[in-house]
C-alpha cells in the first residue's frame, strides 16, 4: 500500500480559527476559496506554525497560507520562474519515523515545525479500480490539527526582498485500531494541550509527538460516495454518508 494522505476537507475560515486557537491571522492579504472538501496536492492551505516577530520576543502562533506539497531550498527553478517539482516525488507526506534523518525534511523538521488543521481527510479500501472511499472525521465536529513541516523557497539568486514561497508537507504514522483496516498509514494528530510544544520554534523536535497517536480517540470512520475519486467534485455531499441502495425485489 502506499503512504499517502492524499486528499482531506477542511471548511473552517481562516479568520475563525485565528480567533479560536488565539492566533494571529496573516492570510488577510490572501484570497481564500471558502470551504473545500476535497483538498487535493498544490492547493494552498491554512497552517499553524510559531514565529518571533523580533529575535528576543516570545514566539506567537500565527496562521499562513501554503502549498501543499513541501519545496525542498536546493529545488530548481522551472522556465516560469516556479519551482520544478517535476523531477522527484510531491512531498505532501513525509514518514514519521523519517523527518529527523531525511535530507527532504531533517532541516524543517529542527525549527519549521507546522499544524495543518482539517476537518478530515479520505482514504481508499480495495483492489485497483474497485476502491472504496473513506472519510475519517471527528465525532464532535471540530478541526483535527496534523503534524507538518514547512519550508521557504526563492529561485536561486533571487534578492532576498522577493516574496518566497511556502510549502508544507503532512507527517504520516502507522494507522492504528479501525483505522489500520482501511488504510496502513494515517496524518499524524496532534493534540490541543501540544501544540506549542510541537510548534516551538526555538526547541528541536519532540521525539515522543512523532511516536503518539495524539487525538486518536476523537476520530470516527464512514463509507462516503466515490464522487469524491474527482478533484473537480467539490461540496458536503462529499462527506455524507454512503446510504446503501434499496434491495431490489426478486422475480418469482
Amino acid at each position: 500500500m502506499d503512504t499517502m494522505c492524499g486528499r482531506f476537507a477542511v471548511t473552517t475560515d481562516p479568520a475563525l480559527l485565528a480567533e479560536k486557537i488565539k492566533a494571529i491571522d496573516e492570510t488577510a492579504a490572501a484570497k481564500t476559496d471558502g470551504p473545500n472538501y476535497n483538498v487535493a496536492p498544490t492547493t494552498s492551505v491554512a497552517t499553524v506554525v510559531k514565529r518571533h516577530t523580533e529575535p528576543d520576543d516570545e514566539s506567537t502562533r500565527r496562521i499562513r497560507l501554503m502549498r501543499w506539497g513541501l519545496v525542498p531550498p536546493w529545488a530548481k527553478a522551472g522556465d516560469d520562474g516556479s519551482p520544478d517539482t517535476k523531477s522527484g516525488p510531491l512531498l505532501i507526506n513525509a514518514r514519521s519515523d523519517k523527518v529527523t534523518s531525511s535530507p527532504a525534511f531533517r532541516s524543517s523538521a529542527k525549527a519549521k515545525r507546522c499544524l495543518v488543521p482539517m476537518d478530515g481527510w479520505y482514504e481508499w479500501k480495495g483492489q485497483k479500480g474497485a476502491k472504496t472511499p473513506y472519510y475519517m472525521h471527528t465525532r464532535d465536529g471540530e478541526p483535527l490539527f496534523m503534524a507538518g513541516l514547512w519550508s521557504t523557497w526563492r529561485p536561486k539568486g533571487a534578492d532576498k526582498d522577493v516574496k518566497p514561497l511556502l510549502s508544507c508537507t503532512i507527517i504520516t504514522t502507522d494507522a492504528v485500531g479501525p483505522l489500520a483496516d482501511i488504510h496502513d498509514r494515517m496524518p499524524l494528530t496532534i493534540s490541543a494541550p501540544d501544540w506549542d510544544r510541537w510548534l516551538d520554534p526555538d526547541a528541536p523536535v519532540d521525539e515522543g509527538l512523532l511516536r503518539g497517536h495524539g487525538d486518536l480517540d476523537r476520530i470516527e470512520v464512514r463509507e462516503v460516495s466515490r464522487l469524491v475519486n474527482s478533484v473537480r467534485n467539490n461540496g458536503p455531499e462529499l462527506i455524507e454518508p454512503v446510504t446503501p441502495q434499496a434491495e431490489q425485489g426478486t422475480l418469482l
